[in-house]
């Protein structure tokens, strides 16, 4: 395989004023020098073959969209060096542009006013796509998605998740060689997200292009990527793949409980009975996140049957949004 992107000793920083209180503080700031220096993204190195799938997390304001802009061409880096392509993306941004796709977050590419199809044609005049191309692609798309019924449908009458699939299908659409997808099922139902993920999941199979996911909905994480890199306030804390990085949590396992009540109460007084632990719940069960090096479950278990009426449990491996969960709390060696 080849690489596509190679990002060597990355660093960004930014200068940002140190701003002061009040409508006279605000004057004082016009004519300031105080500056503080922010490093948002703190000497990050890797390489990313051709035809991966690689999830790109972190919690809010760890630097991961600061990556993707210079991996983009927006921004350029302090020091270290990027190549997107075999090019710098900063220096070649027209060229860079013509070989990427982008969605983030709620920015479209689409006309609000007209019918899809005639967002993609656009799309084909600036990306100068040939017709045997266009024609392949489309055809390809009606394979994968059910895409007649939205073709001729303004975008502004879409629904979100109707909006979200057609953007991820104009992103693919010139054949880039890399798509970047900034949190690409937030905010829609569980159906429209597996469509999502089935479709990105096909795209990169059948064009073998690789694909940046940043997401914080681990079923994401699970359903498309084999590798994942997490980053914090800038750092990269790990770059692997999924089940090497709960190998390291292999002790840990998810007690499930349900007790009689309301669960959402019930988990809120489990937590206050175990303080040391990690408890999560939802409508159906309560959670607990025991190290069986520390403590057994069976104990666990004995000390909330004295408590409660536990009604059905079951154990689970620990999961993949546990693990990056305690990872952000924690970090990882």
């Amino acid at each position: 395989m080849s690489k596509v992107i190679e990002i060597k000793n990355v660093t960004k920083e930014f200068k940002v004023l140190n701003r002061r209180e009040g409508l006279k503080g605000s004057l004082k700031d016009l004519f300031s020098r105080d500056y503080k220096i922010v490093r948002a993204v703190n000497d990050i190195s890797m390489d990313i073959e051709q035809g991966e799938i690689v999830g790109y997390l972190g919690p809010n304001g760890a630097g991961k969209s600061t990556t993707i802009k210079m991996m983009t061409g927006v921004l350029e880096p302090t020091s270290g060096e990027i190549l997107v392509n075999g090019n710098s993306p900063y220096k070649n941004r027209s060229r860079n542009a013509q070989e990427i796709g982008v969605v983030f977050g709620q920015r479209s590419q689409l006309w609000w006013a007209l019918p899809l199809v005639e967002s993609f044609k656009l799309l084909k005049d600036i990306y100068q796509i040939s017709d045997k191309q266009y024609d392949d692609i489309m055809k390809l798309y009606s394979s994968l998605v059910d895409i007649e019924p939205l073709l001729h449908k303004p975008v502004r009458q879409m629904s979100l998740g109707q909006r979200t699939l057609s953007d991820i299908l104009a992103a693919f659409l010139h054949d880039p060689k890399i798509v970047f997808l900034d949190e690409p099922t937030i905010g829609l139902d569980v159906a429209m997200k597996a469509k999502i993920r089935t479709l990105i999941h096909a795209l990169n199979k059948e064009r073998n292009t690789t694909v940046i996911l940043t997401t914080h909905d681990m079923g994401d994480v699970d359903a498309l990527c084999r590798r994942i890199v997490i980053i914090d306030k800038g750092k990269m804390l790990y770059d692997n793949d999924i089940e090497h990085l709960k190998g390291f949590f292999g002790s840990y396992r998810t007690l499930k409980i349900r007790l009689d009540g309301d669960m959402k109460k019930n988990g809120e007084t489990v937590q206050k009975e175990l303080p040391q632990f990690s408890v999560d719940s939802d409508d159906e069960w309560i959670s607990v996140l025991v190290d069986e090096e520390k403590e057994k479950v069976i104990d666990v278990l004995a000390g909330l049957q004295k408590k409660h009426n536990i009604r059905d449990m079951k154990l689970e491996e620990i999961s993949t949004e546990e693990v990056i969960k305690k990872i952000y709390e924690e970090g990882v060696e």
